[in-house]
């Protein structure tokens, strides 16, 4: 056995690759969300065990984070599928749930692995509002830096 299949969050996402082929082959409808959602689908199992696989922490993490991103497109195709109309919000509920859970794994990972992802925190204006402030603290040092390198320049 391989160390991703160990992985509850890796399970939860065979377990959602097969509920979603499920509803995929259901839809008779043709529309490139049926594919998106295969191929998303496929990408939150694929970039687990990738992520899983890797030695550093920053590696593991940017498949992590691409395993993330991957579930909220899933997430997306779903809301998509019962826009147009091509099922009942009900046929849909399983799957999220699947799909919420294995985001909720995937921020405790990548909170382990020390890197917190936006979403973790429930107001998302505080969380602007840092990333603006920190933003801002950057550049006022990147000012400061060009200031002393031209300063010093001067002075040879």
């Amino acid at each position: 056995m391989f160390h991703h299949e160990k992985l509850t969050v890796y399970q939860h996402a065979l377990a959602f690759a097969g509920w979603s082929q499920t509803l995929i082959e259901s839809i008779s409808k043709e529309t490139s969300t049926r594919d998106h959602l295969e191929r998303a689908g496929d990408s939150i199992a694929l970039n687990i065990a990738e992520g899983n696989g890797k030695f550093s922490r920053k590696d593991r993490a940017r498949f992590f984070q691409i395993a993330h991103g991957s579930a909220l497109e899933c997430a997306a195709c779903l809301d998509l599928f019962v826009a147009r109309r091509c099922c009942e919000a009900a046929a849909i509920i399983e799957g999220k749930a699947i799909l919420e859970e294995i985001v909720r794994m995937l921020f405790k990972i990548l909170d382990q692995l020390g890197c917190r992802v936006a979403e973790d925190c429930s107001d998302y204006g505080v969380v602007m509002e840092r990333l603006a402030q920190q933003m801002d603290k950057e550049e006022e040092g990147r000012g400061r830096e060009s200031e002393r390198t031209r300063y010093s320049e001067q002075d040879q």
